[in-house]
């Protein structure tokens, strides 16, 4: 899967983000040794996050020396997040253009993500929730799934509930404070024990843990209380499911074993476009990679980025864009019927809530239940491809820390961008068309060139020599 696997890159390169209050970092510049002096440090003592270790007056800096698998709860001193002064509705998605001029780089780059940037949200936010909504409903374990703990000869892995409750907890305290107009909570009572982990409150700062907190955009609330009379992985994968509600990106939760690797152990998986959850669930990161024939992964990448996630500390979460491209059905294949009329009616289909293949791209893939992992694109080329059903499938993948339970969290946001509006910007046609070409023959079969390559090209450069645009034009990743 492209934004599963080649995101987890440790990069070399940075450049200026435009208009955006973020800095470009290459990763040998993020300072891997930290600490954090201010925050008292307990030890996780639920029997469900296991492989912790006492502090001790001499280990200041917070699970920096760890063993392999172990954390310890940190409780983190947030920074301010600003809040977007616009309801969603006039939110309008951001113009990612990830795509350069110029040499191709296996290695591609990330920048530091300031905390206000976490999670994006915009106007097509209750579009997105009526897919991701379809999605859970049909796919079942395919969108929402989290394992239990793994005790085997050769290695001990936390299960992902607990993590997966810290991230619920942690989105219902971001998302009012970023988008203040667009959610609503409601907190524990003062005076009755808030929910916790490791003997570290779930809520910011000194306030009691929100109990239940309402999307205004869907008029959907969404009760956190019902997880305290939960357990195990029937707790975990209702947060996740509350999660997949409540904003408009993926996420994988990523756990350390006493191997010292990371693995897979709990998703809400709603629209990957490209890939399944079922085949890369409980894999490691360097599984996930090389099943998915991620060109050149173990000569460029492996090594870094097991360093990486092994050092990644709590408050330095980061950023970076990718792209590719997909095929989608035009209107005269879709069945008719209005969206909003049939949401409850279980006879519907992807097609009346999914036109444009967010979920699973059909078109490019073929049928998800017949899907061969590690071949993507591997759909017969359509008899309606052509540059009005191509589109620019970019993702914006965030990686962050809870401190908590130490689990690293995967956002994957999409967004879609049809190629004919594309072309409309300037130098993007010519922009665009340099970078396709750019690619080496592997990263070429990777994002399934040939597919789509011949009609993408000709009409790029139709466009292009119309305008007459040199190179240049704005910085990446826009």
């Amino acid at each position: 899967m492209d934004g599963f696997t080649s995101t987890l890159a440790v990069v070399k390169q940075f450049r200026a983000m435009g208009s955006l209050p973020s800095i470009f970092l290459a990763v040998a510049a993020i300072v891997l040794a930290y600490s954090f002096i201010q925050s008292r440090k307990r030890r996780v003592t639920s029997s469900n996050v296991a492989h912790t270790s006492p502090v001790t007056e001499k280990d200041e800096k917070t699970n920096k020396n760890r063993e392999p698998g172990g954390w310890i709860a940190e409780e983190f001193d947030y920074p301010e997040i600003d809040p977007c002064s616009f309801p969603l509705m006039d939110v309008r998605p951001v113009p990612y253009r990830p795509f350069r001029y110029g040499e191709y780089q296996i290695t591609m780059g990330i920048r530091t993500m300031p905390w206000s940037e976490w999670i994006e949200l915009d106007s097509t936010y209750s579009h997105w929730q009526r897919v991701r909504k379809f999605r859970v409903r049909t796919r079942g374990h395919d969108a929402v799934r989290v394992l239990p703990a793994r005790e085997d000869e050769s290695v001990k892995v936390q299960g992902g509930a607990w993590a997966a409750k810290e991230l619920v907890y942690e989105l219902a305290e971001y998302l009012p404070r970023r988008y203040p107009s667009s959610f609503r909570v409601t907190r524990f009572p003062n005076g009755v024990p808030g929910p916790s982990i490791g003997g570290v409150s779930l809520a910011w700062g000194r306030q009691q843990p929100v109990q239940i907190i309402e999307a205004v955009e869907t008029g959907d609330k969404f009760d956190l209380g019902v997880l305290e009379g939960l357990n195990g992985v029937e707790m975990g994968e209702e947060a996740m499911r509350i999660t997949a509600g409540l904003i408009q990106e993926d996420v994988a939760l990523m756990i350390e074993g006493t191997d010292g690797k990371y693995y897979f152990q709990g998703g809400a998986i709603c629209i990957p476009g490209f890939w399944r959850m079922r085949d890369k669930i409980g894999m490691t990161l360097d599984d996930i990679h090389i099943s998915g024939n991620v060109p050149r992964f173990k000569e460029k990448l492996q090594m870094s980025m097991e360093k990486f996630f092994r050092r990644m500390p709590v408050d330095k979460p980061v950023i970076r864009n990718n792209y590719f491209m997909q095929v989608c059905k035009p209107p005269s294949h879709v069945s008719d019927g209005g969206v909003e009329s049939r949401l409850d009616v279980e006879e519907e289909c992807a097609s009346d809530i999914d036109p444009e293949e967010l979920g699973w791209s059909e078109s490019t893939n073929g049928l998800e239940d017949e899907f061969s992992h590690g071949h993507g694109h591997g759909a017969l080329p359509a008899p309606y491809l052509a540059p009005s059903t191509l589109r620019l499938r970019s993702e914006r993948q965030t990686l962050r820390r809870l401190p908590r339970t130490g689990a690293i969290v995967f956002g994957i946001r999409t967004y879609l961008f049809k190629i004919e509006e594309l072309v409309r910007e300037r130098g993007v046609a010519d922009r665009l068309a340099s970078a396709i070409r750019s690619w080496p023959n592997d990263v070429g079969v990777y994002k399934g060139r040939k597919m789509y390559g011949d009609i993408l090209l000709n009409y790029l450069d139709e466009c292009a020599a119309r305008e007459g645009v040199q190179e240049g034009g704005l910085r990446y990743p826009y």
